[in-house]
C-alpha cells in the first residue's frame, strides 16, 4: 500500500475549490468506472458504500479493490471514503480496518460511535487515514436517538469549556452534540477525525460546525434526499471556507449526464462560499 494522507488529500482538494462528493453506490461497476471517468477533475472525493457490493463478502471486496484500483489510477489525488459505518467490538474492527486501509486501501472510512472510543482504536490509530463518526445523519428517523437529551459530567463540562464544572448534572446536550464534543474534544488525538453530518438538517449542521471548528463535515443528503446546497453550504463552511465534503449519489450517478450533473452542484457550491 503506497502512502496517502488523507487530511492532505482533501485540503488540496479544498484548496482546488472543489466539495462535492460522488456516492459510487451502484454494483454496476461499468457505470460507476464510466462515473469516475467523467467526473474526477471536479470532485473532492468518492464515497463508496459497501452495502452495494455485498458488504465486506469475499466477492464483495473483490469488486470493491477493482473499483478502488481504477479510482486511484485514473484521479490518484482523488481520496476513497468506504461508507461502512463500521461500528463493532475491537477484534472485528480490527479485521474490518486491515481489509478496508490494506487490502480494498481506501484513504478514509465511516464508522458507527455507539460502542465507543475504544472499539475504534484499530481505526483511530492510523493517523493517516480519515476517520468520519456518524454525529447527525440523514434519514428521516435520525432524531430517535440523536436529538436526545443528555448530561455532560462535570469534567467534561470543564474540559469542554461548557461551564464550571460546579454541579455533576449540570449541561444538557443533544446526544448528536455531545458525539461532536466527545469526537472533537476527546478522539481527535491524531488529527484524524471528521464527523458525518446530514444536508437535510442545516440547523444541526450549523451546531456541530460551531463545535468541532476546522474538522472536516462528510455531508450526505443532496438531491434525492432534499438538501439545499445554499444552506449546507452556510451552516457546514468552516473558518476557511472549506471543512466540507457535499456527497451526492443518486443525484449524480442515476443523471443522464453525470459529468453535467457533477458540474452543477460544484458551481452551486462555490456560488454560496
Amino acid at each position: 500500500m503506497l502512502r496517502r494522507n488523507f487530511r492532505e488529500l482533501i485540503e488540496n482538494k479544498w484548496s482546488e475549490g472543489k466539495f462535492v462528493c460522488v456516492g459510487l453506490d451502484s454494483a454496476d461497476i461499468k457505470r460507476m468506472m464510466d462515473v469516475v471517468k467523467a467526473t474526477h477533475d471536479l470532485v473532492s472525493a468518492y464515497k463508496i458504500n459497501t452495502e452495494f457490493y455485498g458488504g465486506l463478502e469475499i466477492d464483495g471486496q473483490a469488486i470493491l479493490r477493482t473499483l478502488i484500483l481504477f479510482i486511484n489510477a485514473i484521479a490518484p489525488t482523488v481520496p476513497v471514503i468506504l461508507d461502512r459505518k463500521a461500528g463493532d467490538i475491537g477484534n472485528a474492527n480490527l479485521q474490518t480496518a486491515k481489509t478496508a486501509f490494506w487490502f480494498l486501501e481506501a484513504d478514509a472510512i465511516t464508522v458507527n460511535p455507539y460502542l465507543g472510543e475504544g472499539s475504534l482504536l484499530p481505526f483511530l490509530d492510523h493517523p493517516d487515514k480519515g476517520i468520519f463518526v456518524l454525529c447527525r445523519t440523514s434519514n428521516p428517523a435520525s432524531d430517535e436517538f440523536q436529538d436526545l437529551d443528555v448530561i455532560a459530567r462535570a469534567e467534561e463540562e470543564v474540559r469542554w469549556g461548557l461551564g464550571p464544572g460546579d454541579n455533576l448534572e449540570s449541561w444538557p446536550l443533544k446526544l448528536y452534540e455531545y458525539v461532536a464534543f466527545r469526537v472533537s474534544r476527546d478522539w481527535n488525538k491524531n488529527g484524524n477525525c471528521g464527523l458525518v453530518v446530514g444536508a437535510t438538517n442545516p440547523e444541526e449542521l450549523k451546531r456541530v460546525r460551531e463545535i468541532v471548528g476546522n474538522m472536516p463535515i462528510l455531508i450526505p443528503g443532496i438531491d434525492a434526499q432534499g438538501g439545499d446546497i445554499a444552506e449546507t453550504v452556510k451552516a457546514g463552511k468552516d473558518s476557511r471556507s472549506r471543512g466540507m465534503i457535499i456527497n451526492s449519489s443518486r443525484g449524480v450517478i442515476l443523471a443522464e449526464d453525470p459529468r453535467q450533473k457533477a458540474f452543477k452542484l460544484h458551481k452551486e457550491v462555490k456560488k454560496y462560499l
